[in-house]
């Protein structure tokens, strides 16, 4: 058997370049004359932009800090051992960069087993120990923690999880196992998986609080000093922390139950990791936390050596790396300053539109539309919004109060625009209407300002060619509620200029966006993707196979919603729409569906009606559907849907759409919600072998999204 300083010494070699964190231990007196007490506080040496993690080496370090306290414990030198983080950040996990690297079962192997290891040491040392969440903290970070025997959490940690089954792997150094053993199996699913698939959300500290997870909360300020008086009074008896009993019946059945409910709607069986995170937790009930450990042991090394996993970290590195620094972008030194906005429109997208600027920006925003209950209408939405953020708190009166100040609208576009530096039109998605107000526009904008257009299908090139001045159209197509995707397609028209362009993706940094440079073809990407991936859909259900069986098809996608769903939400109108805007330009391959067009005609909102609850397919819909006799398997239509997808995806990349697949995934992630463990839809498509059947070839490198060979 190795030695745990062996099992990390032999990974440390798989991970040359991690950024390592040390265990500095120091020892004071406590409060209230309670005795020496030893501190670990771990910590990488930069700053909280940088936040700590676990590799090999750093746990080689925790390891040997612990071999200090240890025996300090068993000597009587010290009457505890507390854990805490550098400021702000407490710490996050494991180093997922080496992770990508490994390429061995039992390299994985090693790596959960270490961590067990060390952290195990924690909870077996001859005193009391302590955690001291003081920062943010995730992963590994958080099972640290547990490890021990309290726990205090500062009320100003902003995030606080156990991400792991939101990137396809569990939470692997005892997550699994100690959670649902401190606060009962229900609140532990609903921290492990529930969360995780709910965009990896996050805990603040009063929350880690409520749920059991943490001892005692204090403020941040003097977060660890408030700490220490309290672990003072633990150790002398004045305070008994009492946890409740586990119900280790019936409810921890049910609690595992709706887990897999809960990951059933959400991944459809698809991705594993939530089903075995669930199933340690099951085995978890009979309290044998080391049966647990070893079965999250086996569960981590697996999963690392699946694609899910890979495909996980490749979407988290899109996001979290690629986004930041967006493929093609002309050198930011070239942007203008944006002083005052204009937005050319007051319905709901416009409106959304000036809130956006509005808070982001913190500029003038003036809207204008054809009459004033309109404009009055818009100013009155932002107003509104502006209301119920200082209801919950999230902006004080001073702040409200100077927003609304900000955002005004007019009917003359000469008294709106004359002094601004970016103007954005959200009219009606029709060419000449477009064409017209850019030309209004820039015939009272200053000669600087950048046009910026919200098309979701149209030529930017064609909307920009009657003007004086067409290189500073550009397109800046956002996604819907703006409020929360964070895709925006910036789209170079033929003549849109460098300093435009520069201005744009400085504009779209502020707004807090994830920008990808587009090429200006029809529909850009997300919207055509979607369009040929709905229009096989829609192709399958016309040639007479049900409706059902065509929305079941897609389910092992786990995708956020089904295909029909996802239309009623962009609304029938818009997708006919944009699939005749597409058939215009590809008729072999973009159909226009006559049952959509009869929908549409019909003044349908949607296929489903929801009277029960659930989506059921509209008998005024069903009424409508003129169907052939062609009827297909849910498999045959899979296969069908995806050959569509990873055609189209084959030829945009040919055109140059975008620079490189990696951002047609990062527009699906952030425009179309498209899954984390799917990274998007290129790692499924080689995954599957679809991308080789269709195109000869696939999409990324082998060890891009996949186990490296």
């Amino acid at each position: 058997m190795s030695t745990t300083a062996e099992l990390l010494k032999g990974a440390a070699a798989l991970f040359p370049d991690e950024v390592v964190t040390t265990a500095h231990v120091r020892h004071f007196e406590l409060p209230l004359g309670a005795g020496r007490f030893a501190l670990i506080t771990l910590d990488n040496g930069l700053d909280h932009t940088k936040p700590t993690t676990f590799g090999p080496q750093s746990l080689a370090n925790l390891d040997a800090a612990l071999d200090q306290v240890e025996k300090e414990a068993a000597d009587g030198a010290v009457v505890g051992v507390g854990i805490t983080g550098k400021p702000f950040i407490f710490a996050v996990g494991a180093d997922l960069k080496g992770v990508e690297q490994l390429k061995e079962w039992d390299h994985a192997h090693a790596i959960g087993k270490g961590g067990h290891d060390v952290f195990k040491r924690l909870s077996k040392l001859a005193v009391p120990t302590f955690a001291y969440y003081n920062g943010a903290a995730m992963g590994g970070g958080v099972e640290v923690g547990l490890h021990c025997a309290y726990r205090t959490v500062s009320s100003a940690i902003p995030a606080f999880s156990l991400p792991e089954v939101f990137l396809g792997l569990v939470p692997g150094w005892g997550g699994c196992a100690l959670l649902p053993n401190l606060i009962g199996a229900e609140k532990a699913v609903s921290v492990i998986i529930e969360n995780s698939l709910n965009q990896n959300k996050q805990l603040k500290g009063k929350q880690v609080y409520e749920l059991g997870i943490a001892d005692a909360l204090f403020e941040g300020a003097d977060f660890l000093e408030q700490s220490l008086i309290w672990t003072a009074a633990v150790l002398k008896g004045e305070i008994v922390v009492e946890r409740p009993v586990i119900d280790r019946g019936e409810a921890w059945d049910q609690a595992v139950a709706k887990g897999r409910f809960i990951a059933d709607s959400k991944v459809h069986g698809a991705a594993p990791a939530a089903y075995r995170a669930l199933d340690i937790i099951a085995a978890a009930k009979n309290g044998d936390l080391q049966q647990g450990y070893d079965a999250e042991d086996k569960a981590l090394a697996d999963l690392i050596m699946g694609g899910e996993l890979r495909s996980g970290l490749y979407a988290f590195n899109l996001v979290q790396k690629r986004a930041k620094r967006p493929a093609g972008a002309p050198d930011k030194n070239l942007a203008r300053p944006v002083t005052k906005v204009g937005v050319v429109g007051a319905g709901l997208m416009a409106s959304q539109l000036a809130l956006l600027f509005l808070r982001r920006l913190e500029v003038p925003v003036v809207l204008t539309d054809i009459d004033q209950e309109r404009i009055d209408k818009g100013v009155g939405y932002v107003h509104a919004e502006i209301d119920r953020l200082l209801g919950k708190g999230r902006i004080n009166q001073d702040k409200a109060n100077r927003l609304k100040a900000l955002v005004t609208g007019v009917l003359d576009k000469a008294e709106g625009f004359a002094d601004a530096d970016f103007v954005i039109e959200a009219v009606f998605e029709e060419m000449g209407v477009k064409q017209q107000v850019f030309a209004e526009v820039e015939a009272v904008a200053p000669a600087h300002a950048i046009l910026a257009t919200n098309t979701s299908s149209l030529s930017v090139s064609e909307m920009a060619s009657k003007l004086k001045n067409p290189e500073r159209v550009v397109g800046f197509h956002f996604f819907n509620p703006v409020a929360i995707l964070p895709l925006l397609e910036i789209v170079r028209g033929e003549q849109t200029d460098d300093a435009s362009l520069a201005t744009a993706f400085g504009v779209a940094r502020k707004l807090k966006k994830t920008a990808v440079l587009v090429k200006d073809a029809p529909a850009f990407v997300v919207n055509r993707i979607l369009t040929r991936f709905m229009g096989e859909i829609q192709n399958v259900i016309d040639e007479g196979t049900p409706v059902e069986t065509a929305e079941k098809a897609v389910e092992p996608l786990g995708l956020p919603m089904s295909p029909l769903v996802l239309l009623e939400l962009v609304g029938p109108a818009i997708g006919l729409h944009v699939s005749e805007t597409l058939n215009r330009s590809f008729p072999d391959r973009f159909t226009v569906s006559p049952n959509l067009k009869a929908v549409v005609e019909a003044g349908k909102r949607g296929f489903y009606v929801y009277d029960s609850g659930r989506p059921e397919l509209d008998p005024e819909v069903a009424a409508l559907l003129e169907q052939g006799d062609t009827v297909l398997t849910e498999e045959q239509v899979r296969a069908r849907v995806l050959d569509a997808v990873a055609q189209e995806i084959g030829l945009m990349l040919d055109e140059g759409v975008v620079a490189e697949a990696q951002d047609i995934d990062l527009c699906l992630i952030t425009g179309a919600g498209w899954p984390f463990h799917l990274g998007g839809i290129t790692p499924y498509l080689d995954r599957e072998g679809v991308s080789e059947r269709v195109n000869g070839k696939r999409f990324l490198e082998p060890g891009v999204a996949s186990v490296p060979a």
